[in-house]
């Protein structure tokens, strides 16, 4: 059990309040506008035992950037998300899961992970113009 500290419950507090996914530096930005001392790798660290825990999500942007979001459903799953306002959906992926382990299996691997997520483009920002700009929020 990792001990809880004033800084790590800033960062989970934190993301409890966000909907998107953010970077650490953006989440790090966020504590000291709101007064909180904290170090940019403390805000690393923190993210990177809270994703391994499970209790937020982390994906790698097109970028490849790793940013993260508090999880809003337990257990395993998959993103779907916008490549222009970066918005994210949870999706079950029980298809994925079969052959994931089909795939393992056929290769001589055992206790399998991985992770996905899919890219597109939301209605919302469809339609929002042709130059495919992020949608007004």
């Amino acid at each position: 059990m990792v001990r809880q500290t004033r800084q790590r419950a800033a960062v989970a507090d934190a993301l409890a309040g966000l909907d998107d996914f953010r970077s650490a530096q953006q989440i790090h930005d966020l504590l000291r506008g709101d007064g909180i001392e904290i170090g940019l790798a403390t805000v690393y660290r923190t993210l990177a035992m809270l994703a391994s825990e499970g209790v937020v999500d982390s994906i790698r942007t097109p970028d490849g950037e790793q940013v993260y979001r508090r999880c809003a459903v337990t257990g395993h799953h998959h993103h779907l998300v916008c490549r222009v306002c970066g918005r994210a959906v949870e999706i079950d992926g029980p298809g994925v899961e079969t052959w994931a382990g089909r795939v393992a299996a056929e290769q001589g691997f055992s206790d399998v992970e991985h992770t996905l997520e899919l890219t597109g483009v939301c209605a919302q920002c469809r339609g929002a113009d042709s130059g495919l700009s992020p949608a007004p929020k």
